[in-house]
């Protein structure tokens, strides 16, 4: 290169070199500030602040419960089995959006995920209280009187559980019954009545 065409580059001052980096210095620490500020997902949020209450556990899922009453045995239900539960299902601001008015069968594989997942921790005779994150529920989709995004909270008593093929042998002999005119465990047209010549 020739020494016509060079530019020569006048060296920077120490000082301005020192502003420089208090500067980027200054605009990371704002930043970090303003992240921490930002708003929390509120759903993260309440959560994170139920997991520490004591009694519940969280699932690698994601599912929170907690048990009320234990019931007994070793049994729980699986993905082929239908439950007798009594329910009722709240929103974190306590309204309830859903309650059984009796003892209800539900399919383990046939609710939302959370549910399902929740079913099948719970023994004869448990009582638990789940709580439903959005991902395990509904999502971001309204659903009724449930908003999107919603965690559900879900007290739950697990009754019985049958195998959903007994289920339907059973459902199969009650129709059949009905078909051939007599109801289960009725006694036979003409019998129960006083013995002739009485």
């Amino acid at each position: 290169m020739s020494s016509v065409t060079a530019v020569p580059l006048q060296p920077t001052k120490r000082r301005v070199l020192v502003y420089l980096w208090l500067g980027i210095a200054l605009a990371l620490v704002g930043a970090v500030g303003l992240a921490q500020m930002a708003p929390a997902d509120p759903v993260t949020t309440y959560l994170a602040q139920n997991k520490r209450d004591k009694g519940v556990v969280e699932t690698p899922s994601g599912l929170q419960y907690k048990i009320i009453a234990p019931g007994s045995g070793a049994a729980r239900p699986t993905d082929t089995d239908v439950t007798l539960v009594n329910y009722e299902g709240k929103l974190t601001n306590g309204t309830t959006f859903d309650k059984s008015q009796q003892p209800t069968p539900m399919p383990v594989a046939a609710v939302v995920p959370g549910f399902s997942e929740a079913l099948k921790l719970m023994p004869k005779g448990s009582k638990y209280r789940f709580w439903i994150k959005p991902s395990l529920g509904y999502g971001d989709k309204v659903t009724g009187p449930i908003p999107a995004n919603s965690v559900l909270v879900f007290d739950v008593e697990l009754i019985d559980f049958l195998p959903e093929a007994t289920i339907r042998q059973m459902q199969m002999q009650q129709q059949m019954m009905q078909q051939q005119g007599g109801a289960p465990g009725a006694a036979p047209p003409g019998a129960g009545g006083p013995p002739p010549g009485q």
